[in-house]
């Protein structure tokens, strides 16, 4: 094709391009606009051509004058504008998220006799953004306590002595069966505690063997064993100011019990192969899923030791023993599986409700929300059946017995919660956010999707 053919054709190109285009001269008046501009910002070719380019209100227009260069517009010292997001106002007065992408226009001798800009609109990827995250926030918002969910008795026992231990500088020791949440506890205790600011160390007591535990706990001098190439500081030390988390606690050597006993006593360490003392300040959080008190009168654990770290205990309940909340737990890991793999499934099946609500869960939360990982991968249909549930779950469905108590649905239990925050509350929505630990807008959007009557409930 000719380059004179091309000319002719170029403005059929220019028209058929999606994205808005516009060419102005060098005082920043508009030359010309494509039809795609006009779609996305309302205005006709009639009422921007002429004009400044400031018509079209962009709002970093005014951060990209420089006139104290004499420049009008920053693209003309720059040269270029590559992939930058701004807001335009259209003629209807919405505003539209644009990407803005600029460059130079030069004639034959190499002198600037204006600019091209493209504008692409991305105002529906950005709500679709503003969705994704406003429904994060929720899933967040509705997590419960620090991501511990659960409304029965037995686990707001917990959210209690929590709340208590987060005060104190106390050691804790958090109890429960494996897959009940113990780290989260832990986390939860950190953050919202005083010590917040400062580290949060994690030590799996059960992973290591003795010689590599104690180095990893207090650290080590050059030499002190064979590839101890180096001094390094260990865990206790990485913590200072903060908290240190030994999970497992139940399974550290009695040797090493020794050494924590006197951290506990007298807040200083040493590093293995040294006999300097080091002082540190570190709260011991630590959790087991062992039975302490059997583990002393065995003699496999100090008796000194036990009634150290056993100053604040915050037992966590088994999944069997608060089974009204497996449709909460359910819930809220359908959602988060859903919003993972973006596939369209729409809900739980009552009958594989029935099977999560007859099972034992010997591995508590973490094996519910495993199950839903699963189902998620073998659902290719509208409701996640019962048969979709992992093999260890559904074998031997028949001979089990169905629970006696049905266990409220999530949007009774959070239906009854609001509820019963709004009487508290003296009908203030305010206060009863507060009180649920969730923003006001939740709580005016939960009253209006679980239709309650608010002069029914206060009065």
């Amino acid at each position: 094709m000719l380059e004179q053919e091309l000319n002719t054709y170029w403005k059929t190109v220019v028209n058929t391009i999606q994205d808005g285009l516009m060419v102005v001269d060098r005082a920043g008046m508009i030359v010309s606009i494509n039809h795609a501009l006009e779609a996305i910002t309302g205005y006709a070719r009639k009422d921007l051509v002429g004009k400044p380019c400031s018509a079209l209100n962009c709002d970093v227009c005014e951060i990209a004058r420089d006139r104290q260069e004499g420049h009008w517009c920053a693209l003309f010292r720059t040269g270029s504008l590559k992939m930058s997001r701004c807001t335009l106002l259209r003629k209807d007065g919405r505003y539209i998220h644009v990407l803005k992408n600029a460059s130079l226009l030069r004639d034959a001798k190499g002198e600037v006799i204006g600019a091209v800009e493209t504008l692409t609109d991305i105002t529906e990827i950005v709500q679709k953004d503003h969705q994704i995250d406003a429904f994060q926030r929720q899933l967040r918002a509705e997590d419960g306590f620090h991501g511990i969910i659960g409304a029965s008795a037995s686990i707001q026992k917990a959210f209690d002595l929590i709340a208590n231990a987060r005060e104190s500088d106390a050691p804790v020791i958090i109890l429960g069966e494996s897959g009940t949440g113990k780290d989260l506890v832990a986390r939860a205790i950190h953050e919202t505690g005083p010590r917040s600011r400062k580290p949060f160390v994690k030590v799996n007591c059960a992973a290591l063997s003795e010689s590599l535990l104690e180095s990893e706990l207090f650290g080590h001098v050059k030499g002190a064993y064979t590839g101890a190439y180096r001094s390094r500081e260990g865990r206790f030390e990485a913590a200072r100011g903060g908290d240190i988390f030994l999970d497992e606690i139940g399974d550290l050597p009695l040797s090493t019990q020794v050494k924590l006993l006197r951290v506990l006593e007298e807040k200083i360490i040493e590093r293995v192969g040294d006999n300097k003392p080091i002082a540190v300040d570190v709260r011991i959080i630590s959790a087991t899923n062992k039975d302490l008190k059997s583990l002393v009168e065995k003699g496999s654990f100090r008796n000194d030791l036990y009634f150290r770290i056993n100053v604040i205990p915050v037992r966590l309940p088994a999944l069997r023993e608060r089974a009204e909340d497996i449709p909460l737990l359910a819930d809220a890991f359908f959602r988060r599986a859903q919003l993972k793999s973006n596939k369209p499934i729409q809900g739980i099946s009552d009958e594989a409700m029935s099977v999560l609500m007859s099972y034992d869960w010997p591995g508590n939360v973490r094996e519910l929300r495993s199950a839903f990982e699963y189902a998620f991968v073998t659902c290719h249909g509208p409701l996640i059946q019962a048969s979709h549930l992992p093999p260890n779950i559904t074998r031997g469905l028949e001979h089990r017995s169905r629970p006696q108590r049905l266990a409220a649905s999530a949007a009774d239990i959070q239906k009854r919660d609001l509820v019963n925050a709004l009487k508290k509350a003296g009908g203030n929505q305010s206060e009863a956010a507060r009180l649920l630990g969730v923003s006001r807008v939740t709580v005016w959007s939960r009253i209006k999707k679980l239709k309650i009557d608010l002069r029914r409930t206060v009065s």
